[in-house]
């Protein structure tokens, strides 16, 4: 999508902090961040939510938790825990159309 802001930060067009890259995901923290650690682990097809994943998304998206993991201990956030979230929809908070999952950590979370 030419519009859309993490595919152009995907595709290189918008610089970032690139903590984590390979041939399906891009990680980078969050501009607004939650937590001391907020990571957004964004696949480079764009995928508008999870209410758009169908077969071919599935195949986009396996691995997410490979990556998520990967990033986690990049930052060295791994051992004390981490906290994977992904909002749907408006209502859900969803920012930015399109997919992507939270890694929040650094700190103590609130239990959900």
């Amino acid at each position: 999508m030419t519009d859309c802001i993490f595919c152009k930060i995907a595709s290189g067009l918008i610089p970032a902090k690139i903590v984590y890259e390979d041939d399906r995901f891009v990680v980078f923290p969050d501009i607004s961040p939650l937590y001391k650690t907020h990571l957004l682990i964004v696949p480079k097809r764009h995928i508008a939510s999870v209410n758009e994943v169908d077969a071919a998304g599935d195949a986009a998206l396996a691995g997410i938790f490979a990556v998520a993991k990967a990033a986690a201990e990049k930052v060295g956030v791994a051992a004390g825990g981490y906290r994977l979230t992904v909002n749907t929809g408006l209502h859900a908070g969803q920012v930015v159309m399109h997919f992507h999952m939270h890694l929040l950590a650094g700190e103590p979370l609130k239990p959900l």
